[in-house]
Order: structure tokens, then sequence, then C-alpha cells
């Protein structure tokens, strides 16, 4: 996006005091406010820092960490918080801040009535600096080349039938439009505009979850398919589909906004938004600024916090291209943790001023940083309730038909049945947020492709495991062709360097062994002529015949040398083709044990895929083996029927499904499972639900129920996983 504020220059800096006055000015602070000691960083307090549900927004808050480090404080957390529970405590000075708030989105909730926060900042908690100034839009987007071929213009333009059949993937012929989940405040405006421009019996809104859904439509643009979706920036779509290039915005036909909020219609109309048909461009949704919001005693404490807020900017583009490496491979919290360290490094000129600023503002109020060693804590109250976080791994996740599936999701509401319970699903797009999820009680159970490994067990806790996987190696089921494959064979070890050198041995033994019988014989045998010409090819003749056939031939010697010679020759033919035959057969055999893969040694000099955000790619790592890394499997899985891939290592149990479904015929597993490992279901440290879930797994296995489902999954005769429970 272009309107993305400049960075601060020296200019900005020398006017920082102004622009913390000004601030101040807005939400004065109390003149007889009281610091409490503690609460500044040599106080022996740390800086208690909260982040949002949203994934999207941590890499903000893991740079404030780290800055707030820097200055020498400690920082607790950043601890995962519901908005609406953040603004509760900040203004409560339960919490210090976050780097997430969205104004006018968030305006409500710093001035709600009877609440001592205000939107004049007048209660516990103040608005500080613009991370993204208007950056932070809403919108409809569509695949630009459906776009250009219909000549799409606006949202009205979907009121045509022919227009929003492009958009169908249901076959009602009636547009799918990707849109909020349940619970968002933004499918309401949705509707709204749905009604308000005349589309309401040309296009759905899909309601569900947000993250599989927008996978979903992903895949169908990469299948070459036409998309209308809803989306919001930062997020991790509009690095996966770039506006301009891949898609874009298609403006509203005229700004219009559900009556309690219709006064924010004017901010809808937003200039030079990239890949817009139109600028300006009317987005239907009024843009907001990123913000930080904190407590003002807080602040109030430690002014070099305020001073660093104030001056803290980030580029949307960054945020955008962080959150869609998160969706690949950079999801743990120390991807984060590092990619939001490199940011650092790479705007060092800017992070140095910022922290400059800060120090000053501190010194200014006349007190001296001198924090402690730095310090990290995480809390959170468990939920309490079967509120199920997963995250799309078929076969073991998957969603389809607005519902999820699968095997670990089947197991699981056979679980639930089995102990009176229901269960309530969403789904996440990082192996790191399902389990933060689950470890501040947002959720009570995780479920997916998720190992039990001791790292994990330091976060959560797990149920016994209810199935036995591991890595296991794919291979394509080619057919070789003529010359791909015996006759590919033989010709290939023929011309092979080291056949060659064994024939040129030969070749030059054989002319040694046709010149001394020549030499010998050739004045008292007629079976060699005199003459040279003549002479060396019968020598040769009876060389390559006594070697071959062990003196039987038609040429014999007469004289004594001769046959002493002829005799040599015999018993020297004896050694040079069973080294010759060695040869042939070595080659053979090598490239048959070559053309093999069974087991990891196997892969060593091949060309190997690997999902990076799986177990396979640190299992390959340790023992020395490079892989390509690949986003998705369904990437890696093409890589390999292309040909571009000899090998693709990954979960056993994912393997056999494509195996026995999509890839029946062109691909087939190769070898033993290794590197096995267990799955269980992912629960809050100390849980009760652990022994809740553990009685009712056992209770399915010895009853058969599981057994039946393991085998509706994975085949009766699966060697990709199977239940490990008492024997």
């Amino acid at each position: 996006m272009r309107h993305q504020p400049p960075r601060p220059g020296i200019l900005s800096l020398l006017l920082a005091a102004i622009t913390m006055a000004a601030a101040i000015a807005v939400a004065p602070l109390p003149a007889d406010a009281e610091i409490d000691p503690r609460r500044t960083p040599g106080g022996g307090e740390p800086v208690r820092l909260a982040r949002p549900t949203w994934d999207t927004g941590w890499f903000q808050a893991e740079i404030i960490s780290q800055l707030l480090t820097e200055l020498g404080y400690r920082v607790d957390g950043p601890t995962t918080m519901e908005t609406n529970a953040f603004y509760g405590d900040v203004a409560a000075d339960e919490v210090d801040l976050w780097v997430n708030g969205w104004f006018p989105l968030h305006d409500p909730l710093l001035a709600e009535p009877g609440d001592s926060t205000t939107a004049d900042g007048g209660g516990g908690a103040i608005r500080v600096g613009f991370e993204v100034r208007g950056g932070a839009l809403q919108g409809y987007m569509a695949d630009a080349a459906t776009v250009a071929a219909l000549g799409i213009e606006t949202l009205a333009d979907l009121a045509d039938p022919e227009v929003a059949a492009a958009f169908d993937s249901t076959g009602d012929g009636r547009a799918d439009l990707i849109g909020c989940n349940p619970d968002w405040a933004c499918g309401p405006i949705v509707d709204h505009h749905l009604e308000v421009y005349g589309l309401s019996d040309t296009v759905d809104q899909v309601r569900g979850d947000y993250g599989p859904l927008m996978q979903a439509t992903v895949d169908r643009y990469r299948a070459g398919e036409g998309v209308l979706f809803y989306t919001f920036t930062p997020n991790w779509t509009v690095g996966e589909l770039v506006p301009g290039t891949d898609v874009v915005w298609i403006p509203a036909p005229f700004p219009s906004l559900p009556p309690e909020i219709a006064d924010q219609e004017p901010l809808t109309i937003v200039d030079q938004v990239a890949g817009c048909l139109d600028d300006p461009c009317s987005m239907g949704f009024a843009p907001s600024d990123i913000r930080a919001v904190a407590s003002r005693s807080f602040l109030a404490a430690n002014p070099s916090v305020q001073a660093l807020l104030e001056g803290f900017e980030i580029a949307l583009d960054d945020i955008s291209a962080q959150n869609a490496s998160m969706t690949r491979d950079e999801d743990a919290a120390a991807d984060i943790a590092a990619y939001a360290s490199r940011w650092i490094e790479e705007h060092r000129i800017d992070v140095d001023r910022w922290l400059a600023a800060a120090v000053e503002a501190h010194e200014a109020a006349g007190l001296a940083l001198a924090p402690g060693p730095g310090d990290a804590a995480a809390g959170g109250d468990r939920l309490g309730t079967l509120r199920v976080v997963t995250r799309l791994a078929p076969p073991f996740v998957d969603y389809q038909g607005s519902s999820y599936g699968g095997f670990s999701i089947e197991l699981l509401r056979l679980v639930a049945s089995d102990i009176g319970a229901d269960v309530e699903i969403y789904a996440v797009n990082s192996s790191a947020k399902l389990i933060d999820d689950v470890d501040r009680g947002a959720a009570a159970i995780g479920v997916g492709a998720v190992a039990i490994t001791s790292e994990r067990e330091h976060e959560v806790d797990f149920t016994q495991p209810y199935i036995d996987s591991g890595l296991q190696i794919l291979v394509a089921d080619r057919d070789p062709g003529l010359f791909g494959g015996r006759l590919g064979s033989v010709t290939r070890n023929l011309f092979s360097g080291n056949l060659l050198a064994l024939v040129l041995v030969l070749i030059v033994a054989m002319t040694l062994s046709a010149h001394a019988i020549w030499l010998t014989e050739r004045r008292k045998n007629p079976d060699f002529p005199v003459s040279y010409r003549a002479g060396i090819w019968e020598s040769l003749w009876w060389a390559a015949v006594t070697a071959t056939t062990v003196g039987y031939g038609d040429k014999t010697p007469k004289g004594t040398a001769g046959r002493i010679f002829g005799l040599f020759w015999m018993f020297s033919g004896l050694f040079l083709l069973a080294y010759f035959t060695a040869g042939i057969t070595t080659a053979f055999t090598i490239e048959e044990l070559h053309r093999s893969i069974d087991e990891p040694a196997d892969l060593r000099g091949r060309s190997v895929g690997v999902v990076a955000d799986s177990a396979a790619p640190d299992f390959l790592a340790r023992q020395g083996i490079g892989a390509v890394s690949y986003p998705t499997d369904r990437e890696a899985y093409e890589a390999l029927l292309d040909g571009e891939l000899e090998a693709f290592v990954h979960n056993a149990a994912i393997l056999q499904h494509f195996v026995a479904t999509d890839g029946r015929g062109g691909v087939d597993v190769s070898g033993l499972v290794f590197a096995e490992r267990g799955f269980g279901f992912i629960v809050e440290t100390d849980s009760e639900l652990t022994e809740i879930l553990n009685r009712s797994l056992l209770s399915l296995i010895e009853s058969g129920r599981f057994d039946a489902l393991h085998e509706q999954w994975f085949g009766a005769d699966s060697a990709a996983g199977g239940r490990l429970g008492p024997p």
C-alpha cells in the first residue's frame, strides 16, 4: 500500500517533544498523578506486554518486546488477550500496553458508558503513536484475469447473473463471496453492501472460518478459477495474492455503511490504494490506524516507553511479508522472534533514533534506566469449554462443505460423544497459534497432525498418543519406457567410463599378445602369414579365440616358444575375461542399487522434497541430507509428479492417504516408516481434561471403534500408522 507515513527523520525527532506534548494535551496526565516506584524500570516490575488473538499482529508485538529489552526493561509476555479483555485490563492498570489498537474500529472500546476509559484518554488508557497511519484497509478483491475479461468496474457489476456466475464455485449460479467469520463485525457490513448494491439475488456471502476458506480460495486461484473475497490488511492473503498483479480491489459503487456507523462513510474513500480499479478507491469500509494503547499510569512512570511508541512506525508491506512467511515455513514462536530481530537490524538507523529519543525523554524526567535482567512470563486462565482449535492437515484435518472432517476430527467427535460433550471447532493458520491458543485457554483442546515432542511438552500437555506415525519416503511410480528401463540401463552401462576403460585394457592386452605370437610363429607356421598386415590380423583372431575359448580355435602355434606363450596367454585370458565380466556385473549392480530408494541413506545426492513446517527438514538435516522445502504437501506432490524431485519425505499417514486417493497409480511409498512419533490431543498444562480424554481413547481402542475408524481412513494393511494402546 502506498499510504504509509514517511520514516522518522531528523525533523521529526526534533519535534518529538512537541508531539508528546500534543498527545498529553489531548489526554492530559493528572498533575497529582502518583507514580508507583515499582512500575519504573529500576523498580523490579517487568513491562506487562499484551498481543491480540490474531497472529497477524504478533510481529509488531515482538518488535516492541525486543526494543523494550534493548532499553533495559524486563518484559512479561507478550501475553495473548482477547480485544475486550485487553481494553478492560489496560484501563484498570492490570496490563501495561499493546501495539495492536485499530482506530476508529476500537473507538467504542475506549468510550464505553460507565467505563473509566474515555475516547479522549481521560480515563485509564491512552492511544500512543501511529505504527501504520490509515493502512489497515478492508474491502473486496477478485482475481485480476476475471475482472479484466468481464470488464468489471464496481461491485454493482455483480448484479449481472453472467458476471456473478464467473465466481460460482458451488454450481448454483450465484457468486460465492468469501466473507467474514460469523462473529466478526464485518459480516453485517458485507450483508448491508449486498442489499444496498442490489446483489442479494446474485451473490452469497460464504461465512465460516476465514483461514481455511481463504486457503481454499488461494488454491482455486492457482488452479485458474475465478475468486471473490473480503479481506483486510495486514493479512497473509495479500502476500499470497498480490494486489495489482494477482488480484484487484473492486470499488463499491458509492459509500454506504449501516446506520450506526454511517458517520464513517466519508472515510471509505481512500487515495492511492495499490491494486484498486479506481483512484480514489471506494473501499466500502473505513481504513484504520494501527496504534499502541497503554496504561496512563504506566506511561507517567515511563516516559521512555511513550517516546518509543510515539516514534515507532512500520511499513504495512513489511507486516504483510512477515504474515505471508508465517503461513508457510516461519510460524513458530522462535521464527517470529527471528523475523523481528532481522527487521530491527535492517531498520537500525531508525531504531537507534527511537531508542535515543526514549532515553532522552526518560532522563529529561529525572529518571534513570536501571532495570534488572530480562525475564518473561505468560499466563491465562483456561476457558473451561470444549472449544477446539485445529489446523488443516489432510487426512487428519480437512475443511469441506463448511464443516471440518478428517481422521483426527472424527476421532475427536467419537470421544466427545463418549464423554457426553459437544465441540466447537475453529481453525488457525500456524502451529504456533494453535499451541498458544491452548496454552492461554482460548481453546480447551488442540487437534491436528501435531506430534508429541519434549519441546511442546514445556508449553502444553498431550493425551496418550492415539496414532503412531512418522516419516516415510514417497516416490513417483512412472513407466520408464523403452530407453528408460532395462534397455536404457544396458546402454548407459555399455558406454560408461569404467566399462570403456576395461574394454581398452582388453584391447591393449590382445594387441600385445597378437604381436608376440606373430613374431614367434611367422617363419615356421603358415597359420600366421609373414606379411605384417595379414599376419597381425590372423594373430589378433588367435588371441581373441584363445582368451575366450581356453585354447580352442582353428590356429595353433607350432614352435616351442609359441606354444609356451600360448599357454601363458590361455591362463591370462581366464583372468582378463573374469575381470571384464566382473566389471560389467558390478556396473549393473551399482546402477540397480542407485535406482532404489528404500531408506534415508538412499536419499544422499538425490533431489528430495519436504514440507517446511514439518518434522522432515530437521530429521534430514541431522542426517546430513539436503532437501528442497515447499510451503505445502500439494506443491511437493506436483514437483514429484513433474519429475523435479526424486523423492518426497513427509508424514507417513498423510503420504499413505495420498497414495490411496489423489495419487493412486502415480506415486507409491517406499521403505519402512522411520523417525516415528505419536500424535495426541493437546490440552492445557495440568488440565482435568487429560485424564477424561485418555479414558475415552482407551475405551474406543478396546471396543474396536478406533480400529474401524483407522481402517476407514488408512486401509486395513496401512503401514503408515496405528493405534498406540495396550496390546
